[in-house]
């Protein structure tokens, strides 16, 4: 049967085996522009904000300068030099940089969040191996000065806690301006960054400047909080901040047994949603859990204790954030 074919095409006026590897180059041609270059338009075109409305006498156009948009991601998990073959690097980065740059054409986010693990040997690479990774990931993740860029410490980037040493996390905080503990606002939004990798509790070097700027943070958020009329002298030479309850961005999620609870499209699926977590590896220890969230409890108690004793008002207009998934 091959043979056949073989001879029928050989047959062929010259003519019309050109017009056919024309339409064959052009056939191959369109599916490969249409896999690895127009599908990313045709999946992220289907995103959409989510549609936020503030009162009736605040503008369509007032409430959408009020919002901030937000993509956030984590795990991206460059590859590097020991575990990356090239052939799966070239695939895996093609991917992602073409899902990242559509994403920030059609949505047009106001910031942009990248959870920690964004290369998977940052524990062990060698300075040779780190400057090659971070010239590949400011290929990838390259953006205009309308969008803001922040990046999150993880396990991958800086090891694990026993991994982990001041080079590591020095090397890392140096390339992304990052620093636990470090508080970031936008649009009225409060967002305290923590490298998670360092909230082990054992006092290591790390973790008790880690946790202490978190303290330190911690009375400048509650202090926020309070009345300008209210005496209090701890507070009388704190900056104020913006009177919204802190959203911690970190790698490790807070202690929980398992995804039993969280629903959601990104959710668990149902056999895997009862399997138990291990703590200080999937997720922050107990102990860890609460020594890191017990400086902010005060802060939304104290939010719920005022709304109690606030009379009914009129809605003021929503601030919040608006989240897409690339």
């Amino acid at each position: 049967m091959l043979g056949s074919s073989s001879t029928t095409v050989k047959n062929l006026p010259l003519k019309k085996r050109l017009c056919f590897l024309l339409k064959l180059v052009c056939f191959v041609s369109s599916v490969l522009i249409f896999c690895e270059f127009l599908i990313y338009y045709v999946v992220i075109f289907q995103c959409r904000w989510p549609d936020v409305k503030g009162g009736a006498h605040i503008s369509e156009k007032e409430t959408s300068a009020s919002l901030l948009k937000a993509i956030i991601l984590a795990d991206t998990h460059l590859l590097g030099e020991i575990k990356g073959h090239w052939l799966d690097k070239l695939r895996r980065e093609w991917q992602m940089e073409r899902s990242f740059q559509t994403a920030l054409w059609l949505l047009q986010p106001d910031i942009v969040f990248i959870l920690g693990d964004v290369f998977d040997e940052g524990k062990w690479s060698s300075p040779q191996a780190w400057a090659d990774d971070v010239r590949r990931f400011g290929k990838m993740f390259r953006h205009s000065d309308f969008t803001e860029l922040v990046v999150i410490a993880g396990n991958h980037d800086i090891g694990f806690h026993y991994e982990m040493t001041t080079y590591k996390v020095n090397r890392f905080e140096k390339l992304f301006n990052f620093t636990s503990g470090k508080l970031i606002t936008r649009k009225g939004i409060n967002f305290v960054l923590v490298n998670s990798v360092a909230m082990e509790g054992d006092g290591c070097a790390v973790c008790r400047t880690s946790e202490a700027k978190l303290v330190a943070l911690s009375h400048k958020l509650n202090c926020s909080q309070q009345k300008p009329n209210h005496s209090n002298k701890r507070c009388s030479d704190v900056e104020k901040l913006p009177a919204s309850e802190p959203i911690l961005l970190q790698h490790y999620p807070l202690y929980r047994k398992s995804d039993a609870e969280c629903t959601g499209e990104d959710s668990a699926p149902p056999e895997e949603k009862n399997i138990l977590f291990k703590e200080k590896y999937d997720v922050l220890s107990q102990e860890a859990s609460l020594k890191h969230s017990v400086a902010f409890v005060l802060l939304i108690c104290m939010k719920k204790k005022k709304k109690k004793k606030k009379k009914k008002k009129k809605k003021s207009p929503v601030l919040g954030i608006r989240a897409t998934w690339v």
